[in-house]
């Protein structure tokens, strides 16, 4: 230990409450910091530092804190919430050797808090046997910048190691220090095809495995740089090695085919070279194929090991530390073709590119009055072709999964585009995907369908190959987070599984990661490409995810709208208006089309009411919805029927009651924020007073702020995400440029934080200011801080522009220009700060994939609950006695959201009453907190907490 102490004493006594906690005290300071005991009295002990001149006398006093309070104390020095500024530090040290102090400290398993962030560290506290904080440093000024080390829980050493960096900090290593458990090198690898968002995996585990304290390595080309190893193909990582990959599509580590993997001399190599490396967790990230592949490895790797142990190509040591292999698999692939998963990385970012290419074919298509067969990719897999033709409202669509006899595809295609083109359509789209066949496995070609639609309808057709263009360009925000959120739990997964654990496969449920046995995934979904072969398709969709059935029944009963005999009998056909509140967001055009055309293919009469509630009550503004009119809404952003803010109770709920009866609505959907939400339980409190209301109602969430109750997520968030992402990524390409510049982003969003978050978890931004946090004086100090150090470790080296997001609510006084410029005064000329403003770019413009896709699958799951619930309430319809409060009834005007792994109806007036802070407008439980921590994890960010 050296001598000199930052605060300037030579002498601290510290109190023992008794005997036990007093001899706990002497090992600390003796076998874990190196005192020297000079003095062993009965009730007290003196010690001295290795260095001389600094003395600790430990005394048993009755003022000493309890074994409990100590205990208490330890948990909340752990606790990654707790602010140490709140508890004085008894002493602070400085030591030469700050970085492997604090290794050292780790291994000893000592409670650890470094500041400002465990990137950047200038100063370790730890607590000691009787709860004193017991701080060092590497410098008597404490803003000193030092050499990064890695992030908490550093890497475990072995004990000659150890024992080494222990001696050089100038501390006694412990006795029990061979005890600690060694920490994981942990390898991520690309295999397979690419995928837009490989890269944010990467950027994922390897920041994340940092954090955890482990070493991170990128495998190279995949299975190939396995099986060649060597630094240049299995290489360590650090923290800045991933920097700015986040927007880059592909995979910058590479992917190869690798037939030399397949041989068991193949993988035995690659055993040999993952130990030569010390790797023992492998990460993989691929399809089927790929995530095999690993599998096998792992079953294989007892007798893998055992035969380069026979042959001496490894010690007795290695194979006694490389006995265990852990595999974990992230799916990167554009199809979307694994089980048990909702979302592979990749294949949203893939149907983004196939719906704007439709949008641009389909103006050319209208100018014309063309025919365009778009072949898009799918072997195995129609997920991309049946998502884009719900996405841009196609004509027609060719799976694998659901063919028919060269006959009958032939018939039914002609039979609808003819009956769209009557009725007054001028364009057609037929989306093929590669792997189309008829029933007896015979390959549909694009050309073939183009013959077709030439010969039997005279129709000026042309073809559209997209290819590898689906591939391509940078990854859409939903890509982004997913793979960060999914390589989080990879290594999480890898830390947690052991030599008994089944391989995990990280997958997606609804809105929340999950973790899957992996080869039951691969099982699965082999077993789907197997039956398309022996031609069971009946066997091959019942082993699709139940959602992939569900869009497409979705998508035949839009197609058939308005065009064919309804599949509901009179008696059950009912009038349903639709209605839009709030601020617009991207899909409610797309909600609209897909009620309207449900509505028509099962007999009901859809209603539009225009210009929301203002509208109604000044200018009944009810039209019904004829399906030419509405043909192109799917792609279409804003809102084509209007909207506003204004609630029934704003207006005149009297009128509104009025022109419900006169119409006889049978059910009502409102999309829309906040305001929707508001409204719903508005119209559901005056059931009492009038009748009309008393009808099933249900809102679908829709608003870019996210906020609210009952969801996790809403129509146009999506949109407005990767519009403000795009934004981001050009004003950090311009701030790359111009070398040492922050941009402070103003984010909307209302109350709630939710946009701020995930964009600057999407943009690997430094930092995020949310309404729910304010700014706090103690953050904005630390990552200013933070701010100048990044700098200065990467003067000279590119992709170095840095984002500051803050919500607009954050705060009223800290605005962004004031943020921005507090930060370019405090920066000391080490930065420069700008600010960017991006306003109501942030609405988006044409809705997103994943909008159009959401708002079609809502709108039919809000009309089906109509058709469900309208006989429960039909018997009350006018009864006087009419209950508001019955439960039953409660159920009929409801809320469409998902929570979690689920998609659900939820009560409004519980809702409203148990889970609502209605004068923030927002839910009372913030769903994506955990995501911040996620997101200012893989930044290094220090959270500051109040």
């Amino acid at each position: 230990m050296t001598v000199p102490v930052v605060n300037g004493a030579k002498t601290f006594r510290f109190a023992a409450r008794n005997e036990d906690l007093l001899s706990e005290a002497v090992d600390f300071y003796s076998r874990r910091l190196g005192f020297v005991l000079k003095d062993d009295g009965a009730k007290s002990k003196f010690l001295e530092s290795n260095g001389g001149g600094l003395v600790v006398e430990i005394a048993i006093d009755e003022k000493g804190l309890s074994s409990e309070d100590i205990r208490k104390l330890h948990l909340r020095v752990k606790d990654s919430d707790y602010d140490l500024r709140s508890f004085a530090p008894s002493v602070v040290f400085e030591v030469k050797y700050l970085n492997d102090l604090l290794i050292s400290l780790s291994n000893l398993n000592c409670p650890i808090k470094v500041m400002p962030n465990e990137l950047y560290p200038v100063e370790v506290y730890t607590m000691d046997p009787l709860g004193n904080l017991i701080g060092f440093t590497a410098s008597s000024n404490p803003f000193t910048v030092v050499p990064p080390v890695q992030k908490l829980e550093p890497i475990a050493l072995q004990p000659e190691a150890m024992s080494q960096s222990v001696t050089e900090a100038g501390l006694e290593p412990a006795a029990d220090s061979s005890s600690s458990k060694p920490k994981r090198n942990i390898a991520v690898m690309t295999s397979g095809g690419d995928a837009p968002g490989m890269n944010a995996v990467v950027y994922a585990v390897v920041r994340t495995a940092i954090f955890k304290g482990c070493k991170a390595f990128a495998v190279k080309e995949g299975y190939e740089g396995l099986v060649r190893g060597g630094p240049q193909y299995i290489t360590e990582m650090e923290w800045q090695d991933v920097r700015g990959i986040l927007s880059e599509g592909g995979t910058n580590i590479g992917t190869a085919r690798c037939m030399s993997f397949r041989e068991r001399p193949g993988r035995v190599q690659a055993c040999k070279n993952m130990i030569d490396a010390g790797i023992d967790a492998l990460i993989v990230c691929g399809g089927d194929g790929s995530l095999t592949g690993a599998d096998k490895l792992r079953s294989e790797w007892p007798s893998l090991i055992k035969e380069l142990r026979d042959n001496n190509q490894i010690t007795e040591e290695q194979y006694i530390k490389h006995k265990q292999l852990n595999i974990c698999g992230i799916v990167g692939s554009i199809d979307n073709d694994m089980a048990t998963t909702d979302a592979t990385v990749g294949a949203y970012s893939a149907l983004a590119r196939i719906c704007k290419a439709v949008d641009y074919i389909d103006a050319t298509a209208n100018s014309h009055s063309r025919a365009f067969v778009v072949e898009v990719m799918g072997r195995n897999c129609g997920w991309l072709a049946l998502m884009a033709g719900i996405a841009t409202s196609a004509d027609y669509i060719f799976i694998p999964e659901k063919p028919s006899s060269s006959k009958d595809w032939q018939d039914q295609m002609c039979e609808i585009v003819a009956t769209h083109r009557a009725h007054g359509k001028r364009k057609t789209i037929v989306i093929v995907a590669e792997g189309a066949i008829t029933s007896d496995l015979k390959h549909i070609s694009s050309k073939e369908v183009k013959d077709v639609l030439v010969e039997r309808l005279n129709l000026d057709t042309r073809v559209t190959t997209l290819g590898h263009v689906q591939r391509g360009g940078t990854p859409v925000v939903f890509d982004r987070i997913l793979a960060s959120l999914q390589g989080v739990e990879a290594v999480k997964a890898v830390l947690d599984c052991d030599e008994n654990t089944p391989s995990p496969l990280i997958g997606l449920k609804e809105h929340k990661i999950v973790r899957r046995p992996l080869m039951e995934a691969v099982k699965i979904t082999k077993s789907v490409a197997d039956a398309i072969q022996t031609s069971d398709f009946e066997k091959a969709m019942a082993l699709r995810d139940s959602e992939f059935i569900e869009h497409l029944n979705n998508f035949m009963a839009m197609n058939t709208a308005d065009h064919k005999e309804p599949s509901l009998p009179l008696e059950k056909r009912r009038k349903i208006a639709i209605i839009h509140v709030g601020a617009p967001a991207g899909g409610m055009n797309s909600a609209v089309y897909a009620m309207a055309t449900y509505c028509m293919s099962r007999g009901h009469k859809p209603y539009a009411i225009h210009n929301g509630f203002a509208g109604l009550a000044r200018h009944e503004s009810v039209r019904s919805i004829d399906w030419l009119s509405i043909e192109n809404w799917m792609s279409i952003g804003g809102s084509e029927i209007g909207t506003n803010r204004s609630t029934p109770l704003d207006t005149d709920i009297g009128t509104i009651a009025h022109y419900f009866e006169k119409y006889q609505f049978d059910g009502l959907i409102l999309v829309g924020g906040f305001e929707a939400f508001v409204s719903l339980k508005q119209l559901e409190s005056a059931r009492g007073m009038y009748p009309s209301f008393r009808i099933p109602m249900v809102l679908i969430p829709a608003t870019i702020s996210n906020n609210v109750p009952g969801t996790e997520n809403s129509l146009g968030s999506d949109t407005c995400l990767n519009a403000l992402v795009e934004y981001c990524d050009v004003l950090k390409q311009s701030a790359s440029a111009t070398r040492d510049r922050i941009f402070v982003v103003e984010v909307q969003g209302g109350n709630s934080g939710y946009i701020a978050t995930y964009a600057a978890l999407a943009t690997g931004a430094q930092g995020s200011y949310v309404p729910e946090e304010g700014i706090d004086l103690s953050q904005l100090e630390a990552d200013i801080r933070s701010l100048k150090e990044a700098f200065v470790l990467e003067k000279g080296r590119t992709k170095t522009g840095k984002l500051i997001l803050k919500s607009t609510n954050a705060s009223h006084v800290l605005t962004t220009q004031v943020l921005a410029d507090i930060m370019k005064i405090e920066g000391n000329n080490e930065f420069d700060a700008k600010t960017a403003v991006p306003g109501h770019v942030q609405q988006g413009g044409l809705p997103s994939a994943i909008d159009r896709t959401r708002a079609a699958r809502l709108a039919i799951k809000a009309v089906q609950f109509i058709e469900d619930a309208f006989p429960q309430i039909l018997e009350h319809k006018y009864a006087v006695d009419f209950d508001v409060e019955d439960p039953s009834l409660a159920k009929t005007a409801v809320v469409l959201g998902a929570k979690s792994s689920h998609l659900r109806f939820f009560p409004i007036g519980r809702l409203y009453e148990y889970e609502t802070e209605l004068t923030k407008r927002m839910p009372k439980k913030i769903f994506w907190e955990e995501t911040r921590y996620i997101a200012d994890q893989l930044v290094g960010r220090t959270r500051i907490s109040k």
